[in-house]
């Protein structure tokens, strides 16, 4: 079928009450690498084979951005070749570099572009163009990049010929797409990069260069170092299946699967795994099988089971290892005995959307009583009814309430649902294989 990958067109879904969920699936590539394994290829000396790349929008995106800086990119279903040009092969685009709705693209790229001999133009959709982007462009300028915004948010207008030098800086919140920028921008810097956080984030970045050839040294508290400026090598990269998108399964599956429902080849990289932690202490049954390593990331097979969840306090240090998995978690949560809360989230709020205002507003709309705190939400678990929900264009709030249909009252209708496109195309077949009731849903109006 002609873009069978892209395959969630409509913009309204109804996600239908179902019995259970159960049977075996397998999710598409971890975004976050993929990303990374296409950036860092780009520019290593060699080719490179990725394997499970996720044929996602966002990711897409990345890839047509260095089509457009020269880079020789073929695929084969999940398979990509990338052909890498050095450190310094890139040329110069015609055009602004489009990048959609991926935040992750645009910072990324940010640090990769800053040292390039040739100006550049980095734009997005209207969502990425209201995410704040300061905090990558007053760093970078800290390393001698010269970056035009609006206001701290994109576009970013790249000055060329920069000549960088590598910085001492300390993260203010943990953030591994900032700690990303600044460590590929010191690929080109002179001196010494080393990026302080105050607490873990993901490390898919660190784990890549390493194997690509550079010296990281780290230090105390979350502390990394590299010397620039260095050269990559080319790299054959493995990519697990992405945990962001088996959460949507797990919580789907402590809902709804009294058999069990196994999810295969998903990447547990401790970094990332923070909902399994919160959801086994609500009383979530899940086990972990065939834990193994495949392409320098932790690697298992997930099998869910009905659970009943109660209420928790959600420790702090576990935020950062499952900010992506907030939505779906709050879903959990609204099912649970008992009340969840949760602070210093406020991360949350410079997403796709700002995922606390708009999981409260959702929340409440189906009847479950969710107060906003300033970083946070409180939630009081209990019966979901039906009714139209606005993900406000965020697929991880549209998949997530997608999960909250199969055990709700009634059917949810989920609007501006097409973005899921983003991160999990085929989200829809996916989920209906194992028993979801997820469908198209058109307003009809009377003349």
């Amino acid at each position: 079928m002609e873009n069978e990958t892209l395959n969630i067109k409509p913009d309204l879904l109804c996600s239908e009450p179902v019995q259970h969920i159960n049977g075996e699936i397998v999710v598409p590539g971890d975004k976050s690498i993929s990303h990374r394994a296409l950036l860092l290829s780009a520019i290593a000396e060699g080719d490179s084979y990725l394997h499970g790349f996720l044929n996602g929008e966002d990711c897409l995106a990345t890839m047509n951005a260095l089509r457009s800086m020269g880079i020789q990119i073929t695929t084969n279903s999940n398979k990509v070749k990338v052909c890498g040009v050095g450190a310094n092969g890139l040329t110069e685009p015609k055009q602004s570099l489009d990048l959609g709705n991926s935040g992750t693209a645009m910072r990324l790229l940010a640090g990769m572009l800053s040292s390039q001999p040739f100006s550049s133009v980095l734009i997005g959709d209207d969502s990425l163009s209201k995410r704040p982007m300061s905090r990558i462009t007053e760093p970078l300028s800290s390393m001698g990049a010269k970056i035009d915004s609006n206001e701290g948010c994109p576009p970013l207008v790249i000055a060329g010929g920069q000549k960088l030098r590598g910085i001492n800086y300390r993260l203010p919140v943990a953030s591994a797409q900032v700690k990303s920028a600044l460590l590929i921008a010191g690929l080109w810097a002179e001196g010494r990069t080393t990026v302080h956080s105050p607490g873990p984030s993901r490390d898919h970045t660190e784990i890549m260069l390493k194997t690509m050839g550079v010296e990281l040294s780290t230090g105390n508290d979350h502390e990394l170092s590299l010397d620039g400026p260095v050269a990559l090598t080319a790299r054959n990269h493995e990519i697990p299946g992405d945990f962001s998108s088996a959460a949507f399964f797990i919580v789907a599956g402590l809902l709804a699967s009294n058999e069990g429902l196994l999810i295969k080849n998903v990447g547990i990289n401790p970094t990332r795994t923070g909902l399994l932690e919160i959801l086994r202490l609500m009383g979530g049954s899940i086990e972990i099988l065939n834990s193994r390593e495949s392409g320098n990331e932790l690697v298992a097979d997930l099998l869910v089971k009905k659970s009943q969840l109660r209420g928790i306090e959600i420790d702090a240090k576990l935020v950062p290892l499952a900010i992506d998995e907030f939505p779906v978690l709050f879903v959990a949560a609204a099912f649970a005995d008992g009340i969840t809360s949760v602070n210093d989230a406020k991360e949350l709020r410079y997403k796709e959307s700002d995922r606390l205002s708009v999981m409260a507003e959702g929340l409440n709309t189906l009847g479950v009583k969710t107060k906003e705190t300033k970083d946070g939400l409180r939630i009081k678990g209990g019966a979901l009814s039906g009714g139209y929900i606005d993900s406000h264009g965020d697929h991880r709030v549209a998949m997530s309430f997608a999960v909250a249909g199969i055990a709700a009252k009634d059917s949810i209708y989920i609007s501006r649902a097409r973005e899921i496109n983003t991160s999990f195309p085929d989200f829809l077949s996916i989920a209906n294989s194992v028993g979801f009731a997820i469908r198209p849903h058109t307003i009809s109006t009377r003349h």
